[in-house]
């Protein structure tokens, strides 16, 4: 039996491991150890050196986490052990001490991994970002996080966001009601993430004077967007003509980032896709970053990572899928 002692303050202890020791017990579980404590000391014991000194450096990660304000829950547990895991630890902690902004409530916004500030950095210094990734990983979030701090900063003055009206394997049929009440629920995580942010009232202010604008796709063409920041969302469902239109609305003082995930493509073939080859034609290009984000980064609940690393692996993709035997699209069976 291997052994390792790490000297922690009682009150250190009671944040690390939480109610009942969940957190402890997360750990414990996840590397077959047990950890003992004893007047602000730690003892890990375990059948090998690695799995006990792996255990050593994810609680002192969890504790530098816990001083930057990350909360300490069973979630934390299995993002630290990754980072240790992954040589990024000292990397993702420093991410997470900058915030971006702060939402209505006061709360500060932060990146959670390495990936996160990656993309983050990008959008400060790069007129155009675009963004690949699955659920869960900020991407839209993130980029409206960012849109509002340039706009409290003056550095731009509006902001633009905008999403195919693109259903998701469903077929809604009729929507009662005018036109911006059918497109509503299209837009509504972009509604969701301004209202977080700003406050629902500030956000109703702001989009009749049109500090902030959210409308379908179709409605950018023909416009020169100047000093804003337009917002791309679910640019997986559009084709690669319709990034070529988006792309060409960017105007003097501008910024632009095209956030979207491959894996949920809803478009009725998924090969119109046009956003992966978009990447690859302007990859290259000064003052373009294309950030991919991946499982690591996804920072909602742990089961949505290991289902986002489960499809990967299986290489099954996420979207519709056509019902087997169904008849060719504008034709019907005839019944006998």
């Amino acid at each position: 039996m291997i052994t390792q002692k790490m000297d922690l303050d009682v009150m250190t202890l009671q944040d690390l491991f939480g109610v009942t020791d969940t957190n402890l017990h997360a750990l414990e579980q996840e590397l077959a150890v047990s950890v003992v404590t004893h007047e602000g000391t730690a003892e890990i014991r375990g059948e090998d050196e690695e799995t006990v000194s792996l255990a050593a450096e994810t609680l002192r990660t969890l504790d530098k986490m816990r001083r930057v304000g990350e909360p300490m829950n069973e979630f934390a547990v299995s993002r630290a052990l990754q980072f240790v895991r992954s040589g990024e630890a000292a990397a993702a902690v420093a991410a997470m001490k900058d915030v971006i902004a702060y939402t209505y409530s006061g709360g500060p916004v932060k990146c959670r991994t390495v990936g996160q500030r990656r993309y983050v950095r990008a959008m400060e210094e790069s007129t155009v970002t675009i963004a690949i990734g699955p659920a869960g990983t900020g991407k839209t979030y993130l980029a409206v996080a960012a849109a509002v701090a340039a706009l409290k900063r003056k550095e731009i003055s509006r902001i633009v966001m905008c999403r195919p009206a693109v259903e998701a394997g469903e077929k809604l049929g009729f929507l009662p009601g005018d036109l911006q009440t059918k497109v509503d629920p299209y837009l509504r995580p972009l509604y969701d993430a301004l209202d977080e942010l700003l406050g629902p009232e500030t956000v109703g202010r702001y989009m009749e004077n049109r500090t902030i604008e959210i409308a379908p796709l179709a409605y950018m063409r023909g416009r020169t967007l100047k000093s804003c920041c337009l917002i791309a969302d679910e640019c997986q469902n559009m084709s690669l003509s319709q990034h070529l239109m988006i792309l060409t609305r960017l105007g003097e003082g501008s910024r632009m980032v095209l956030t979207g995930d491959v894996t949920q493509i809803d478009l009725p073939s998924p090969a119109d896709s046009g956003l992966e080859r978009c990447a690859e034609i302007l990859e290259n290009l000064e003052g373009i970053s294309v950030v991919r984000l991946g499982g690591a980064d996804v920072v909602r609940h742990k089961l949505v990572g290991q289902i986002v690393k489960a499809f990967e692996k299986s290489r099954v993709p996420a979207g519709p899928t056509k019902e087997k035997n169904a008849p060719p699209a504008g034709r019907r069976r005839r019944r006998k």
